[in-house]
């Protein structure tokens, strides 16, 4: 099959996927705007600064609640942008780009979305696991942002080497692991394992399983097995393992905003 049947192949499956994350982010916006309990569900992010105490001469740590989250419409826009990302991807002149760099076994377009879609979705799932300390919340986005930043130069740096470097990879997967323990720590940490709710071992379980499958993906990629020597092969691996990701995991978390309150 020649090159450029491949490209306007996957140009084609890019909006399909594309228009099935723009349903799925109207379908979440809808329930977000019209469903009382969706629509009501707003999770606190607060700040604990150190403030002196005049009556304990002493330092004391001072909770102040600095705003709230619209938890549903925040779902939807964690679609809505991973829509849009496959819109661009498929537009004219951005296509032009994407199909150029494919042939160099590079990506920009797809580490960029990953690190605002993804790292919106972490702080979704920190805050319905309780982080609520904005603290903490920068720090979450940040290193989920990053990881994905390294995905990005793994595949620049490595597009002129015939040994591949793999630090990026291990750099990233250790930035990656940061935000899911401080998660894990505050789903399990002072639970009883019975009393934990469905969603929540859902949640975790499932990202589990799909936070392994991209860097297999990857894996696969570079060290050229079966199809996966073909870069397009890979790169149509990751547009599928990217909608079934963060469509489970969209729909785990807002089946976490329907519990009973």
């Amino acid at each position: 099959m020649k090159k450029e049947i491949n490209f306007t192949s996957l140009r084609k499956f890019n909006i399909f996927m594309g228009l099935l994350h723009l349903v799925q982010g109207s379908a979440m916006l809808l329930f977000a705007l019209l469903i009382d309990q969706v629509k009501n569900f707003r999770t606190p992010v607060w700040s604990y600064f150190l403030t002196f105490d005049q009556t304990q001469m002493r330092l004391v740590t001072d909770p102040q609640k600095l705003f709230t989250v619209p938890f549903g419409i925040l779902v939807s826009v964690f679609l809505f942008m991973s829509a849009a990302a496959h819109f661009i991807i498929a537009a004219p002149k951005t296509n032009d780009i994407y199909n150029r760099d494919l042939q160099k076994g590079i990506n920009k377009f797809r580490w960029y979305e990953y690190s605002l879609s993804s790292s919106l979705m972490i702080f979704l799932i920190a805050m319905l696991f309780g982080v609520y300390d904005i603290g903490a919340l920068i720090l979450i986005v940040l290193i989920n942002a990053t990881m994905n930043l390294f995905g990005l130069v793994m595949e620049e740096i490595n597009q002129f080497k015939e040994k591949t470097d793999w630090k990026p990879f291990i750099f990233g997967s250790l930035a990656g692991l940061g935000p899911w323990i401080v998660i894990a720590l505050n789903a399990f940490g002072n639970a009883d394992p019975a009393e934990v709710p469905w969603f929540v071992y859902a949640i975790v379980g499932s990202y589990f399983v799909f936070f392994n499958l991209f860097p297999i993906n990857m894996i696969l990629q570079y060290k050229k097995v079966g199809k996966w020597a073909n870069y397009i092969y890979g790169e149509r691996a990751y547009i599928i393992l990217s909608l079934v990701a963060k469509s489970v995991l969209a729909w785990l978390v807002f089946s976490g905003v329907m519990q009973p309150m």
